[in-house]
């Protein structure tokens, strides 16, 4: 028997997140469940078609389960993860549906991909929403990040942020990135709860 301990130190900082970099390389798993395997390699053959056009680095593995650790539902999907010169993460995902072909699956993954790029945020638009809640509870000072289109998720959290913390955005559109620049002074938010040695 064997047993590991893991600690975390959460320090809460201001961040500047403001160059978004230049796409370095992709990286992927394509996966299947309850199906054929041969399913994810066909979703892999499209996505890398598209991507290998734009950059030579792109790695995307191909993963099967089968057996009791499949669960009990048939399905494939594609994920793809974008990596920056700056550290900039940027994802996109897409899941078959009933009637769709595994060719499909991977060419959709890859073009929702490139939308993100195309947006030239630091943050994709799935991810907005955890960059503006670390922003608004961070200490009292200034923090700012690039972002491509702010989705509808992450207009309604800028409204609550505001009525729950008291914390109020100012949003900056670039107009020669075709960006906008969120910016905002922290709340310093304090857990309360946690015991002080």
């Amino acid at each position: 028997s064997s047993r590991v301990l893991w600690t975390l130190a959460v320090t809460q900082f201001p961040f500047q997140l403001m160059d978004p970099g230049r796409i370095k390389r992709i990286r992927g798993i394509a996966y299947s469940t309850r199906i054929s395997p041969q399913m994810a390699n066909r979703m892999v053959d499209p996505a890398r078609a598209l991507l290998n056009n734009l950059l030579p680095d792109v790695y995307i593995y191909t993963d099967h389960f089968r057996g009791a650790e499949s669960g009990l539902s048939p399905g494939y999907a594609l994920s793809l993860v974008a990596e920056t010169t700056t550290g900039s993460l940027m994802s996109a995902e897409s899941t078959a549906e009933p009637g769709v072909l595994p060719e499909d699956v991977g060419l959709m993954a890859a073009k929702l991909l490139c939308e993100e790029v195309e947006k030239g945020g630091f943050v994709d638009t799935v991810n907005q929403w955890l960059v503006i809640l670390f922003m608004a509870l961070s200490p009292e000072d200034v923090s700012k990040v690039r972002i491509g289109k702010l989705s509808e998720y992450s207009v309604n959290l800028l409204r609550a942020i505001q009525q729950f913390f008291g914390v109020t955005f100012k949003l900056t559109p670039d107009h020669e990135t075709k960006s906008v620049i969120l910016s905002c002074l922290g709340s310093g938010y304090k857990n309360i709860a946690k015991k002080v040695t």
